[in-house]
């Protein structure tokens, strides 16, 4: 083969190559970024709209639905469209074929609903559009709290400071926080002095607006100079408005307004108060029982969870020292999960690396062999790095796991070259031509058997969405790693065969009993004695084929009874100490109250788990309205004050977390039987395999009316919940939402001169301020930050149904005055206020807390955990009881199961016909070698007793068929091939020299013993490490480990039995005439 004659000829060359390698290896590991998984670039745009004080149902009637059905039907490339819609605010996702451009796609979306805001409700601003990324989850949270700061002044420096701060840390988006009370200038008004003076919080209003304007002014020339004009137009301080006049009172003895006498002048002071506050609360974060703020760390596309929370930790110092006042804490640290995964990956790596080394030297018996062999191990492994980060991948736990997953097969090509080099050294040729010809003679079937592996992996082409992205990437290392590794095999094994070896060969012509002395020389007398028995065992069983044939057919049905105990999982469920509990107490629960029920159930939470073990709780109530990017950017399922959730980050060497949130299913539903719990996805492995849903079963049930939907919902739910399994079953959206319903008597109000304008206008000024329609900032000259101002009504003051009735109505005029208006104008005659109580009625009503839609169409989501039973058992038995449930569905209404558990089965389905196109390209590859129909057939035998070997694994060690599990069987069907290819290229050769087919099969056998069970103990012990799972998320990875161990194990005492007795049978017959 030239590749080894060029070898052999320049091996300076092959050991430059070697160095250099290295060098791009190590260059590759410090550029590369590093996180938990690949990039998963699915084609989603988030779309945000906001107007502050809507409910959920006029949200969706006036914004959301209209938007939908312009990106439904105008933007290219749809294929669905999901909103959830909150009180004042709408997310809404848009799912696009895969072959979209997304930033195409971001383009026609911003076209198409430009034009439409026209259409919607006044003040409504332009939506905020996203593209989504599956792998932008959180990294770290930030939390910030402080003895001596508001939770005001707190949100404000963490919006305005703090993040701006952390600017500079690449590959984050640091989304607006939770909790805090958004700052913003108040007005808030006295509903009893307004009422005395026959005022109402719209002429408030208009002072604000009339008297804090900023419209330019231009500039005039006097002279030779040119100057600016600037007014006072926005008050240096916001105290000044106090002084504001709101109305003037005509003198009693004469109808002229008497402006000098400033007694008669009612001021804002009068009858509100300016002050630095903020608006009412809708958002709370309590970290370990006290008031603060939490700002999200997000990974986006191109990011590393290590780099990222590694450059916030070198830049918090110094920016605590810059204000002493706030305590800043990380908190929810991912990277240190990342860390020491990938860490747990690499040491499985080198531990597998070292037990092969062992397995090999104990097998040749030399070092300088051992040396040459494990050699070739971290080169192929440094250039696989190469080529992988050139291609634009990330180190990750995937990538890492598929070169871990390689390890034990990496050293098969250097092992087969120089067992077969000894071989020829022992024949007695000389020194050289044993190296060429021992590296040429297999030179053929090892890359046939190289190619097997490759073209098994092939099979994850087949997977689509989510998973593709997750698992090419393994492939990917598995098929460079193996091709470096015969590239290697046929290069640097021959350079350093001549350079280590030489002292060898000589020291066994010249005392070959002596060369291999002491247990080294027992081993080989060992083994070559059961050499001998295996022979000789083979050939009785050859003699008795039958029995062979007879055992694999009890052997499979055995294993095809073993396999239906044998559950069904995604992917393994990692620990990462990270518990995420949400809370829903009674729909309606002002924040207050929520807050008073989470300290009560921390309380719950620090009896289960004793403290030694909890680090961290912190809450996060409510939801942020007035800044729609953190909700649209978050994977949280709050939906409004009533509701939230609790992390729990528990210290190292803690109990199982599955044990906690056991224990607190159980016992938190006794404590608090008015509220419900469910456990969310809490560490990035899960968020990102849950792809941004709460529960890994999620049933869509879709309709055209709300309620008949809604009822069908809690039918499913009521049924899920007998499943044996299913925990945590709930429908996400609520629909009881307490709500005070005004119906205004139009007659009425006209005869006391008011529209339904004017009276939702004060209203509107009252309980929301008139933010949205007429917004008013003022500018802090210290800072430059602009705030909104507002003019409303303190809830405190509105606390009974007489409160709200007792507010005082007055005409409104939605117009703008003008800077130059005169004071008359600006003040006007002030008609007599009138009250609400006298023009409308209340009752009181439910609706809906929160919204979602598909396209266009409403739904409600019925969640699930799954406890006890693995995930596709719990989901067969809800898909029965669904089966019996859509039989009595109306027509456009819909059923249907999402989550992971699709994720899962789309996953297994593909895969599995993947498995099976790469099993027929393997066969369809051999036959082009052999140019024959059965030696392909032969070779492949083996693979249902290493499928067997799999079951049996699996079923012992109490694991679940899972991705990981199903690529551990790839690489069984690949190794066993090579194996198998191998040991049938030397039987051919055997016959083809005169011999029978049986005494062609022992010899074969008999010869390729050696390397088969060096190869096979060589995979088998490396990926021990990985099968025990003892490092940090190495639950994820220890299914693939077993599976290759099971089915290997298997495999190759069916490689050495099982495919001979084919090979016999098959070769022993006798061609038909004519052939």
């Amino acid at each position: 083969m030239w590749l080894v004659r060029t070898a052999l000829k320049k091996p300076y060359s092959v050991a430059v190559l070697a160095v250099l390698i290295v060098f791009l290896g190590f260059f590759a590991i410090q550029k590369t970024p590093t996180d938990v998984f690949p990039e998963i670039d699915i084609p989603v745009v988030i779309v945000a709209w906001q107007y502050l004080g809507l409910v959920p149902t006029d949200m969706t009637n006036y914004i959301t639905t209209f938007s939908d059905y312009q990106i439904a039907n105008f933007v290219d490339g749809v294929k669905r469209v999901e909103s959830n819609v909150f009180f004042g605010f709408s997310v809404t996702k848009v799912y696009f074929q895969p072959n979209v451009n997304i930033s195409m796609a971001v383009a026609e979306i911003t076209a198409v609903l430009q034009p439409i805001i026209k259409r919607m409700p006044p003040g409504t601003t332009p939506p905020l559009i996203f593209r989504f990324n599956a792998s932008s989850v959180p990294v770290v949270q930030i939390a910030v709290s402080s003895p001596v700061l508001s939770e005001a002044k707190l949100y404000d420096y963490t919006v305005w400071q703090l993040r701006r701060d952390l600017l500079a840390v690449r590959g984050t988006l640091l989304i607006p926080p939770w909790g805090g009370i958004v700052r913003w200038m108040t007005v808030d008004c006295d509903p009893n002095q307004l009422l005395a003076r026959g005022l109402t919080a719209q002429d408030l209003l208009n002072v604000v607006n009339g008297q804090i304007i900023d419209y330019p002014s231009g500039d005039v020339k006097i002279g030779d100079r040119d100057y600016f004009v600037t007014l006072n137009n926005v008050p240096k301080d916001i105290f000044e408005v106090n002084n504001f006049p709101v109305k003037l009172v005509p003198d009693p003895n004469t109808s002229i307004v008497r402006k000098n006498i400033n007694d008669r002048v009612v001021y804002v002071r009068d009858v509100a108060n300016v002050h630095d506050g903020g608006v009412p609360q809708w958002s709370l974060v309590r970290l370990n029982g006290r008031r603060g703020v939490l700002m999200t760390a997000l990974k986006i596309a191109g990011g590393s969870t290590i780099q990222i929370v590694d450059q916030i930790k070198s830049l918090l110092p110094e920016i605590r020292r810059a204000n002493p006042e706030v305590e800043i804490r990380e908190l929810f640290d991912q990277s240190v999960y990342v860390a020491a995964a990938i860490q747990g990956v690499v040491s499985e790596a080198a531990s597998a690396a070292l037990l092969t080394g062992i397995m090999i030297f104990l097998f040749l018996g030399s070092v300088r062999t051992t040396l040459i062999v494990v050699t070739s191990i971290p080169l192929c492994i440094l250039l696989s790095l190469f080529v992988l980060s050139s291609l634009g991948h990330t180190l990750n736990l995937m990538t890492l796991g598929g070169l871990a997953l390689a390890v034990g097969i990496l050293v098969d090509d250097a092992t087969v070259a120089i067992e077969n080099i000894h071989r020829n050294l022992r024949l007695g040729k000389p020194f050289r031509q044993a190296i060429l010809d021992g590296s040429q003679e297999i030179a053929a079937p090892a890359f046939m058997a190289t190619l097997s592996i490759c073209v098994v992996f092939t099979s994850v082409l087949f997977l689509d969405g989510p998973p593709r992205f997750l698992f090419i990437p393994m492939a990917l290392a598995v098929v460079f790693a193996m091709l470096f590794s015969y590239f290697l095999s046929r290069t640097l094994v021959p350079a350093m065969a001549v350079l280590l070896l030489r002292e060898e060969s000589a020291s066994v012509e010249k005392r070959p009993d002596s060369a291999r002395a002491g247990w080294i020389a027992a081993f080989d007398r060992a083994f070559d004695a059961f050499r001998e028995r295996y022979a000789r065992l083979l050939g009785f069983l050859l003699a008795h084929r039958r029995r062979v044939f007879e055992t694999t057919a009890v052997l499979l049905l055995f294993s095809l009874f073993a396999s239906l105990w044998i559950g069904r999982d995604f992917f393994p469920v990692a620990d990462a100490g990270i518990l995420r509990l949400h809370v829903y107490a009674p729909t309606g629960t002002r924040i207050e109250v929520t807050e008073s029920i989470f300290a009560d159930v921390e309380k719950v939470i620090r009896e289960v788990i004793p403290p030694e073990e909890l680090e961290t709780i912190v809450d996060n109530m409510g939801i942020p309205i007035y800044f729609m990017a953190t909700l649209a950017l978050s994977d949280s399922m709050n939906e409004g004050v009533f509701d939230g959730e609790i992390f729990i980050q528990l210290r190292e060497h803690h109990h199982p977390t599955a044990r906690y949130a056991k224990r607190l299913r159980d016992l938190l539903p006794k404590r608090f039987p008015s509220c419900d719990f469910f456990f969310q996805p809490a560490d990035m492995v899960n968020e990102v395999l849950n792809f941004g849903i709460a529960a890994p079963i999620d049933i869509h049930v879709s309709g055209l009316d709300l309620d008949l939907a809604y009822k069908l919902a809690a039918e499913i739910r009521d049924r899920v919940r007998s499943v044996p399994g299913a925990v945590d079953v709930h429908i996400h959206q609520r629909i009881d939402y307490p709500t005070l319903h005004l119906e205004v008597d139009r007659v009425r109000a006209v005869e006391m001169g008011l529209k339904q304008v004017d009276i939702t206008n004060n209203v509107l000024n009252n309980l929301s301020s008139s933010f949205m329609v007429s917004p008013t900032y003022w500018v802090d000259p210290r800072t430059t930050i602009n705030y909104p101002f507002l003019v409303f009504t303190q809830q405190r003051k509105i606390s009974s149904i007489n409160d709200l009735l007792n507010m005082t109505l007055a005409p409104t005029t939605t117009e703008t005055v003008p800077p130059a208006a005169s004071v008359q104008t600006l003040l006007g005659n002030v008609q007599n206020a009138e009250l609400l109580a006298n023009v409308a009625r209340l009752t009181e009503t439910l609706q809906p807390a929160m919204m979602s839609r598909s396209t266009m169409k409403p739904v409600f989501d019925v969640l699930a955990n799954v406890q006890g039973r693995d995930l596709a058992g719990v989901a067969v038995d809800i898909e029965k009881l669904l089966r019996d449930v859509r039989q009595k569905l109306p027509p456009l209404y819909r059923a249907e199961v999402m989550g992971q558990v699709v994720s899962m089965q789309d996953a297994f389905a593909r895969l599995g016909s993947g498995v099976l196109f790469a099993i027929v390209l393997v066969y369809l590859l051999l036959v082009t070698n052999f140019q024959s129909w059965r030696e392909p057939f032969i070779i492949l035998s083996v693979l249902p007793i290493g499928a067997c070997g799999i079951v049996w694994m699996l079923f012992l060690t109490g694991t679940t068929f899972s991705v990981p599990a199903l690529m551990g069987a790839l690489m069984t069907v690949g190794v066993a091939s090579s194996n198998s290819i191998l040991l049938i290229t030397f039987a051919n050769q055997r016959m083809a020299e005169g011999s029978t087919a049986v005494e062609a099969a022992v010899e074969a056998g008999r010869i390729r013993l050696r390397p088969v069970l060096m190869t096979a103990g060589a995979m088998i012990v490396g990926m021990l490490p990985m099968a025990l799972g003892a490092a940090e998320g190495g639950e994820q990875y220890a299914p693939l480990g077993r599976a290759v161990i099971g089915g290997l194990a298997l495999a190759t005492v069916g490689t050495l039995i099982f495919v001979p007795a084919v090979f016999v049978s098959i070769r022993s017959r006798k061609p038909r005439s004519g052939r």
